[in-house]
């Protein structure tokens, strides 16, 4: 249940002592110039939004989201906070963290915002994260220049920042985020259009993969025997099993395979160019939305790459200020942070990794154990030494050369054993 200070007004709040300017948008809703209306549902029909959308959403929700404490110049997880266990396993009584996450992403893909109504505990920590919908929400601007959700649906009840857990996409006026729904309804209108020409002339148009002719000097025949010559023709040369088989045609019959039409050359074109344009829109790489003509490994490897650099990172620092700003109480913000472990995704294969953490090992920035953390495998015994290579000693310090170029009792014996064989 909502707790029943989110529904009352305080002696400051917007509906005592605040004028509202006016109200900074409402719906999701564009009408394209090809006539489609552009909505959350029309939307996701086309299928490269749909991927899109829910590349990001599935990126996002994938990775661990974690509270961190600064402990000088070092960071560790700080599991004893309230936030710790709410966003990394369960931010809401319904929902797992993958959900609230997914869905949230989904939000911002669609209308540019994820709203969530904040419950708190006593003590003023977040105990829930409630989502609810953009198109549920009027967000107000107040006088102070803040703010301000209005949920018609809730009795016109206006909550404050405190209340809500707002993350935005592009914004123009820094109130509502925006998505290509509404700043590219045209474009995803053409797509659509495009889908909808590709499946209208399957539905509507004569396709045919071939045309039995016969001269003029062998007369006309009955339209029997041209069902019969067809349906014939069609059983015996049609199908798998029955490729690259002989025919045998009579009478001076001619069999002419149809090339593709100009016409449909240019939807196929068409439809990739849509492909192109949503991929645009989205910052996500072709090869992502299964579209690899002419690509190499390398150059698939490289777009991965620039999807998480150019598409991915600006949505997970978006994530991370906002809950940062909403959630943590400003007492808490210097010592507290939030932060998304997107290590995950950044993994390569395994002969990538080994290599990797092989120099990373020879060179002393990761123990034995700080590596088995990273593959989920538990510690061992000895294994947080980290190593220095030899010809990497300080100059200064002596008495480690001494040592380097002196060998032991212990080596001088198995040095004498080794020379006696």
């Amino acid at each position: 249940m909502f707790t029943s200070g989110l529904f009352t007004s305080s002696g400051n709040t917007a509906g005592n002592t605040l004028d509202f300017s006016s109200g900074v948008g409402f719906g999701s809703q564009r009408q394209s110039k090809s006539g489609i209306v552009i909505n959350q549902e029309t939307a996701l029909s086309q299928a490269a939004v749909a991927r899109s959308v829910k590349l990001l959403a599935e990126s996002i929700a994938q990775m661990p989201c974690n509270v961190y404490k600064r402990n000088g110049d070092e960071r560790e997880k700080a599991p004893e906070h309230p936030l710790y266990d709410l966003l990394k396993y369960q931010p809401n009584q319904k929902d797992s963290a993958f959900e609230y996450f997914e869905r949230g992403q989904g939000f911002l893909g669609l209308n540019g915002n994820h709203l969530a109504i904040i419950e708190r505990n006593p003590n003023y920590s977040v105990k829930e994260l409630i989502p609810v919908h953009r198109d549920k929400v009027v967000i107000l601007k107040g006088s102070d220049g803040l703010p301000y959700y209005k949920i018609p649906e809730w009795d016109n009840k206006v909550l404050t920042m405190r209340d809500i857990h707002h993350v935005k996409g592009f914004s123009l006026d820094g109130y509502q985020g925006l998505a290509p729904i509404q700043t590219n309804a045209d474009t995803i209108g053409l797509a659509l259009a495009v889908d909808e020409h590709a499946a209208s002339s399957h539905n509507n148009g004569a396709v045919l993969s071939g045309v039995i002719t016969r001269p003029k000097e062998s007369g006309t025949i009955g339209q029997d025997a041209i069902n019969n010559i067809v349906s014939t023709f069609k059983e015996r040369h049609s199908g798998v099993r029955n490729k690259f088989g002989v025919a045998m045609l009579q009478e001076g019959m001619d069999y002419k395979q149809m090339a593709m039409t100009h016409e449909q050359a240019q939807l196929i074109e068409s439809r990739k160019l849509s492909v192109a344009d949503i991929s645009r829109l989205y910052g996500i790489p072709l090869a992502l939305l299964n579209e690899t003509a002419g690509e190499s490994y390398k150059s698939v490897e490289q777009n991965t790459l620039n999807y998480l650099t150019f598409a991915l990172m600006p949505w997970i620092r978006r994530w991370e200020s906002a809950m940062h700003r909403d959630l943590l109480q400003p007492s808490e913000r210097k010592k507290y942070f939030i932060e998304f472990n997107f290590s995950g995704l950044i993994r390569g294969d395994i002969k990538t990794r080994y290599d990797a953490y092989a120099i990373a090992r020879q060179w002393g920035w990761l123990s034995l154990n700080d590596i088995r953390r990273l593959e989920n495998l538990p510690p061992v015994t000895g294994g947080d030494v980290y190593l220095t290579p030899l010809n990497m000693v300080d100059t200064k310090n002596q008495k480690i050369h001494e040592q380097i170029n002196t060998a032991t009792p212990e080596q001088l014996k198995e040095i004498e054993i080794l020379c006696r064989k």
